[in-house]
């Protein structure tokens, strides 16, 4: 009981659980956590068996996509998992996945996936398709910050802080997302009524996560892949400086100038019949041996 109690606190955030306590709830707390202290896995796993029920059904109000909601939730966790020390260490663990995830479902990469290009089947309520439609028509940054403040249930602050906008933005972009909901919608005017249908939706789509094991799996898996991809790259570019440094010249060697025509060469002259003195020289060259002591000695004129 005292590690459930622990685990609850540790991971509360004001949009997903509200707690208030006092000073000796605080010391006690701090005697629990030291005396039940959890492993790295043990703390992920109780992370997301807490929050990413909650979250995909709070992505699939983002997209409208059950697939895609399931993706954005795993692929923030495994994000997560990948900075655990960091994520840990962080005052609203929860409120840093919901950010990846929501950062990661509102990709508009996802528009050029052929997975996604095609509709998913609407829900089967009449009244739950008219509110889809209206949420999914307003822009991301309006639908974003509907679903945080009337769904999610955070105070204007933390939404126009998690949505990276000032707090008059935030107002603005809120009150702009209930006009066109409730011009789509009249009877979602209240933001009580717009809050409760909010989470009935949210509510009747039966979107479960993947457990934790598999998210940790994956995550790491991922990361092993990048690491060593980045090792590969790195070993390709100090092999391909090192050969470049190897055959490159070590002095300056000009280039060698194009051929051109030469001009004005007059051409070789061709060699004419032989005189009776060339003809006489050349028999006696041929009667007298190679290489006797001999010489032909030229005669005097």
């Amino acid at each position: 009981m005292c590690r459930s109690i622990y685990v609850y606190v540790l991971f509360r955030t004001k949009g997903w659980c509200p707690v208030t306590e006092s000073p000796a709830e605080s010391r006690s707390l701090t005697q629990t956590q030291e005396a039940y202290a959890l492993t790295p896995a043990q703390a992920f796993d109780a992370l997301y068996a807490f929050c990413a029920p909650a979250l995909v059904r709070q992505t699939y109000l983002l997209t409208g996509r059950r697939e895609l909601a399931r993706e954005a939730v795993e692929q923030a966790f495994q994000l997560a998992w990948q900075r655990w020390p960091e994520v840990a260490r962080d005052r609203d663990p929860a409120g840093w996945v919901r950010s990846m995830a929501y950062e990661c479902a509102l990709s508009p990469w996802h528009r050029f996936r052929p997975r996604h290009r095609s509709p998913e089947p609407p829900p089967a309520d009449p009244a739950d398709r008219a509110l889809l439609h209206a949420l999914l028509d307003l822009p991301p940054s309006y639908r974003r910050t509907l679903v945080l403040y009337d769904g999610v249930g955070l105070d204007l602050p933390e939404t126009a802080a998690e949505t990276e906008a000032s707090t008059p933005a935030a107002a603005n972009r809120l009150t702009h997302a209930r006009a066109a909901v409730a011009a789509q919608v009249p009877e979602l005017a209240d933001p009580a009524a717009l809050h409760r249908r909010l989470a009935e939706l949210a509510a009747t789509e039966h979107l479960r996560a993947a457990r934790p094991p598999t998210v940790r799996t994956c995550g790491e898996r991922r990361s092993l892949f990048w690491t060593r991809a980045a090792i590969a790259f790195t070993v390709a570019i100090i092999g391909a400086t090192t050969l470049t440094l190897r055959t490159a010249p070590t002095r300056y060697e000009p280039p060698i100038a194009p051929a051109q025509a030469v001009q004005g060469v007059p051409p070789p002259a061709v060699m004419g019949p032989l005189s009776r003195e060339q003809l006489a020289l050349r028999t006696r060259l041929h009667r007298e041996a190679a290489n006797g002591p001999e010489r032909v000695v030229p005669t005097a004129r």
